[in-house]
């Protein structure tokens, strides 16, 4: 079984990706509040297959061109940028929101499900 390596801090880039998602789900103000409080969020490790159930996100194939990058990335030892997660809530039933790094996280779940993802976990409301 291949371990995963990870960065200890998300990429620069990845805070923008993550803005360019949220932009399409969260109006202006709230997804510069959860940007910001996202940059500034500690790490936490969080199961690849809890990530998947909790976002409701089906996982991708290993062929999927995003997907296969990162598994080749992880074959060379190379280390990945930690995952950037918007918080669900159980009383509404909103399902997390992987702002940036779905394809990292499913390319984690191929070389285990049990892999520990480092994420920058936040409320909606920029809370953590």
């Amino acid at each position: 079984m291949t371990q995963v390596k990870w960065l200890d801090e998300p990429e620069e880039h990845d805070y923008p990706a993550a803005a360019d998602y949220l932009a399409l789900i969260g109006a202006p103000a709230a997804v510069k509040s959860i940007v910001a409080a996202l940059q500034k969020a500690p790490i936490v490790d969080k199961k690849a297959k809890d990530i998947l159930r909790a976002a409701r996100l089906p996982l991708l194939d290993k062929d999927n061109p995003h997907v296969a990058s990162d598994l080749a990335k992880i074959a060379k030892g190379k280390a990945i940028s930690p995952v950037l997660l918007v918080r669900g809530d159980l009383h509404t039933g909103l399902a997390l929101q992987v702002a940036d790094g779905y394809h990292r996280v499913c390319a984690s779940y191929h070389t285990d499900e049990n892999t520990d993802i480092p994420v920058k976990l936040v409320a909606a409301d920029g809370s953590k």
